[in-house]
């Protein structure tokens, strides 16, 4: 029933891609019950207000979230899910991403900060890390993907090329020229991305779960690689694991 809240829990959604998510979600009649994580909550919060969004129809809850701090991930994760109550998490987005050397610990000296030896061996500059990185998360999707079947559906989306948003800063890598044969711009990126959240017409193979920018699933075989269990199993540790190394288990 469209009147019924959709709860979207969200990351990087403080600017770029997920804020303009979040803002043409805002703009729409469904209701939606955001649960955000920022690093930078009071900028977060005064960007959406300056939005004049319709509270009485959406709400939008922002709590403090800094992902190279798996003590503050773990508070981040209870906070949100309390505010969820017994109700459901319609979307669950995970968008946050951070540019910054490999070859050191965080800032908070987390070894899950660390990318191990044979990614930064065979990545000889900072794209080729970035590339390394993008397909150890497309590992980890597909991780998830097991873990939740018969759950919930897990969508790995392109937003396309996007040269506005930000990414390279911080970096060696040189910007995107906006004036690119293949961009997009930030509202189109964000549509790829929403797409994922409407879309019904799932492949029937439940490997399949890459979205493109321009709406089509991809063949398996454009990503086969990232389809080997044993890698999968290697990059995503258990929750149990990660807390007992970390220190955190209760």
């Amino acid at each position: 029933m469209a009147n019924i809240a959709k709860t979207v829990v969200a990351t990087g959604a403080s600017s770029g891609l997920g804020f303009e998510l979040v803002k043409q979600l805002l703009a729409r009649t469904q209701p939606h019950k955001f649960i955000l994580g920022a690093r930078d909550i009071k900028t977060t919060q005064a960007a959406f207000d300056n939005l004049k969004y319709d509270s009485s129809t959406h709400s939008l809850t922002i709590f403090p979230l800094e992902l190279s701090n798996l003590r503050n991930v773990k508070t981040f994760s209870q906070q949100a899910l309390s505010t969820v109550g017994q109700g459901n998490i319609d979307y669950l987005l995970l968008n946050a991403a951070i540019s910054m050397s490999a070859e050191k610990p965080g800032p908070h000296g987390s070894k899950w900060s660390l990318l191990e030896e044979d990614v930064k061996g065979s990545s000889t500059s900072e794209r080729g890390t970035y590339s390394a990185t993008k397909f150890i998360h497309l590992l980890g999707a597909h991780w998830w993907r097991r873990q939740l079947q018969g759950t919930c559906r897990v969508v790995a989306v392109s937003p396309g090329l996007i040269p506005g948003t930000g990414l390279p800063r911080g970096t060696k890598l040189s910007s995107l020229p906006v004036d690119h044969p293949d961009a997009k711009s930030i509202p189109e990126g964000a549509q790829s991305i929403f797409r994922a959240f409407t879309r019904e017409d799932f492949p029937e193979d439940p490997e399949q779960i890459f979205l493109t920018s321009w709406g089509e699933w991809w063949p398996k075989d454009v990503y086969q690689l990232s389809l080997d269990e044993s890698l999968q199993d290697k990059w995503c540790p258990s929750k149990d694991q990660i807390e007992k190394e970390e220190g955190l288990a209760a």
